[in-house]
């Protein structure tokens, strides 16, 4: 994989996590107290940077054929389930996921809780509510660029696609102060899953001692025939819906 192409797939990932823990964390501050919101954002980036340090020299330790075919294996998993969320959201068999009317749940929310404080933190609901956020979807970050760099060899170019995510959407957020509700979030999320699942495909076959023919360059099958198939999904579910038809049970559209 050219360095480019691993920073833009770093860069597409993080930026989805970026805005649904943007949305949090505009939800809290404007709603609640600013100054508790940014103690639990703070903190669990401090949480964020010790999960980093403790598990960068841990996969070191890894084969990376045994490394390739665990990564891949998660890849494809995560890949698969934003890839399936994504078919069935651009097929309308799923609503969109909207920024805005998250931000209005986490808002509303925000507004029924109770008032109360702990120590140095003035508004605990809003630090609790900004510390799960940040943390849950920077693991989600940290986990694709330390798989992703740790794979490709270079954990600083992924960090930089990770890093070029946040600021950008940061710098968006403040500027507008307001969900990024026009952000194309579904596509976003079909070209990551479908750049997850060929990773996962190519590097789980990697860890399990297949020999790609062209080696790196097989990806450039692989992420296209997976984007004509995610494609066709749609246009056979749009087409059956259409009908009345049912196209997909009704547990897997949950």
């Amino acid at each position: 994989m050219s360095a480019y192409a691993l920073v833009l797939t770093v860069f597409l990932a993080c930026a989805v996590e970026a805005v649904e823990a943007l949305t949090i964390v505009l939800a809290a501050g404007t709603t609640r107290e600013w100054r508790s919101t940014m103690q639990g954002m703070g903190s669990a980036l401090i949480v964020l940077a010790l999960v980093v340090a403790a598990l960068g020299p841990a996969l070191q330790l890894i084969p990376i054929t045994a490394l390739r075919l665990v990564v891949g294996a998660l890849l494809l998993v995560f890949g698969l389930q934003w890839l399936r969320k994504a078919v069935l959201r651009a097929s309308g068999h799923k609503a969109l996921h909207d920024e805005t009317e998250a931000y209005k749940r986490e808002v509303a929310a925000a507004e029924g809780a109770a008032s109360g404080g702990r120590g140095v933190v003035r508004d605990w609901y809003a630090f609790t509510l900004a510390f799960k956020g940040v943390l849950l979807e920077g693991l989600e970050v940290a986990f694709i660029v330390l798989t992703f760099g740790q794979n490709q060899g270079s954990i600083p170019l992924a960090a930089l696609g990770a890093v070029l995510a946040v600021v950008a959407v940061v710098v968006v957020g403040v500027l507008v102060r307001a969900p990024l509700a026009r952000v194309p979030e579904n596509s976003m999320k079909f070209v990551v899953g479908v750049m997850l699942t060929a990773f996962g495909i190519f590097w789980a076959g990697e860890g399990a001692g297949l020999a790609w023919p062209f080696k790196d360059a097989a990806l450039l099958v692989l992420i296209p025939a997976i984007a004509l198939y995610g494609l066709g999904c749609v246009a056979v579910f749009k087409r059956a819906g259409a009908s009345g038809r049912p196209a997909v049970p009704s547990e897997v559209a949950q």
